[in-house]
């Protein structure tokens, strides 16, 4: 016991102090959570910013690099058209061939104008489409422009003419063979860029993702130690705890609230471990309380059961001697101890009967339940019989089989009966019902006699409680026949219920479990002969 524990108040169990030592949980999952939030936030931050850059390098190669290498191919395109058109004028004069021409110069401005654009700032490559405009603008200047003049149609040709516009024209193909090539590779770059970019986004975000795999492999390993062992030990413990195994404590390890609940854990053991010392303890002197309250019941009845007998040997003697020699008054007092004599003996029986149903060990062994009613049926008959009471029995006519004492259960019955009898009104019936459904048997006694009052029948079951009623028509009774009743129904796990009205009779209502799975089908009404019965 720690120092603290010897301390506390006898009054009350504060809580534990917080162990020394140990981070808390919160400290414990703060590192892997910001390294987790870092590794996410690094990984959205490379998508994004791979994402952006092969995005960009995407937009300028299909925004920017092919527009402009199909200007430069439309550019040459326009040149051959015009090239083709005045071929076709100066061999035939024809207009028609004119008009093609002047549709394609029309053209070749704007395309040659995207070219030098997207080249601008592009040494390289804007040295080689300032060559293929010089070659073209030389083309157009010193062949084109002036063959279209100049008169065509069949007589027109000049070889001289044609030479120059053939070298010309060739040295325009050859710059844009040029240009064509360095477009070419310049696509490829930036297909090859943009590509390595989206790759690289891959690979960065894997190569986190693996980091973050170990990070997270790292952690739980961690947490495992510092937190789920400690976690699991505590579980153990409980579980031996809730064995009863002696000598049981927690380790006192881990993240500080952990150690607080190990803590805590190992003071309610030593707190069960002295509850259980003083249970054993009261439960050893209410062991010898009840050995003594036995010893005391048998005792004190088996001294006043001696001087009863003796006395009640005495009175009859008294009686037989004096019959016709004793006054009226002395008959009355010799009647009256006659009557308390035997309320003592019956009182003393009582006492006995509800000692032995209180403390004995019930031995239950399969008994027909209708039989028990039955034989306790027929022990009151005859005394009902005397007041002109019919004692009716409907019940299943089937073996209703239940676990009891038969002898106890026998006497819980003849208790119930002989109340039902004893408060009835001389000639009216008392009816017993026996029936059976959904594994449960209910028994079920009504008498039509003075019943209980209303305000009393919480009382009930208390020793030595007699209904006021009862005790103003100086009915006799012990009070202690339902408490008896009680004790032994508790005994068989059944269920005793009460329905009273004052004037109008009671209703007491036995129910015990059947044995086995076996259900009674529905009882059909069998009322005994109450003439063959008293035969």
């Amino acid at each position: 016991m720690t120092t603290a524990q010897r301390g506390r108040p006898a009054t009350g169990v504060p809580a534990a102090p917080a162990p020394a030592g140990g981070r808390p949980v919160a400290r414990l999952l703060a590192p892997v959570l910001l390294r987790l939030g870092l590794l996410l936030a690094l990984m959205a931050a490379i998508c994004v910013a791979g994402v952006l850059a092969s995005t960009q390098a995407v937009d300028h190669l299909t925004d920017e690099l092919l527009p402009a290498a199909s200007a430069n191919e439309d550019v040459l395109q326009d040149l051959t058209d015009m090239d083709a058109a005045v071929g076709a004028y100066a061999r035939s004069g024809d207009q028609g061939a004119l008009a093609d021409y002047e549709q394609a110069l029309q053209r070749f401005p704007g395309h040659e104008q995207r070219v030098r654009e997207f080249a601008r700032g592009d040494a390289g490559l804007e040295l080689l489409v300032t060559r293929q405009q010089d070659a073209a603008d030389a083309w157009l200047t010193q062949y084109a422009e002036p063959r279209v003049e100049a008169p065509g149609g069949p007589g027109t040709f000049q070889r001289a003419r044609y030479t120059r516009g053939q070298r010309l024209f060739d040295e325009v193909r050859e710059a844009h063979l040029a240009t064509h090539a360095e477009f070419d590779r310049r696509q490829r770059e930036a297909s090859s860029d943009a590509q390595w970019r989206f790759r690289g986004t891959i690979v960065a975000v894997v190569a986190l993702g693996l980091l973050g795999w170990f990070l997270v492999g790292r952690a739980r390993r961690r947490l495992e130690r510092e937190l789920s062992e400690p976690l699991l030990a505590i579980e153990s413990t409980v579980q031996r705890i809730s064995r009863s195994e002696p000598d049981v404590h927690a380790a006192v390890a881990g993240p500080r609230e952990v150690r607080a609940v190990a803590v805590a854990l190992n003071d309610l053991v030593e707190q069960q471990a002295r509850a259980r010392a003083v249970e054993t303890r009261i439960q050893s002197e209410l062991r010898a309380l009840d050995t003594a309250r036995d010893d005391f019941v048998s005792n004190v009845s088996h001294e006043l059961r001696t001087p009863l007998t003796t006395i009640s040997g005495y009175l009859e003697m008294v009686a037989e001697e004096f019959e016709d020699d004793m006054a009226p008054r002395h008959e009355r007092m010799l009647e009256a101890t006659r009557r308390n004599v035997t309320r003592l003996k019956t009182l003393i029986d009582d006492l006995l009967t509800l000692s032995k149903a209180e403390n004995r060990g019930t031995d239950l062994e399969q008994v027909d339940l209708d039989q028990v009613v039955r034989d306790a049926v027929t022990d009151v008959r005859i005394t009902a019989a005397r007041r002109g009471i019919r004692v009716e029995v409907t019940a299943p006519g089937d073996p209703l089989p239940v676990l009891a004492d038969r002898a106890m259960l026998n006497r819980a019955f003849l208790n119930i009966l002989s109340n039902a009898v004893k408060f009835s009104k001389d000639g009216d019936p008392v009816e017993v019902e026996v029936t059976a459904s959904m594994g449960t048997v209910r028994v079920a006694v009504t008498d039509h006699g003075i019943g209980i009052p209303a305000a009393e029948l919480d009382r009930l079951g208390t020793r030595f409680f007699r209904a006021s009623n009862a005790v103003f028509n100086e009915i006799a009774g012990t009070g202690l026949g339902v408490r008896i009743v009680q004790t032994i129904i508790d005994k068989h796990q059944g269920e005793v219920l009460f329905e009273s009205e004052e004037g109008a009779g009671t209703t007491v209502v036995v129910v015990l479990r059947l044995q086995g799975d076996r259900v009674p089908p529905a009882p059909a009404p069998a009322e005994l002969e109450a003439g063959a019965q008293q035969a």
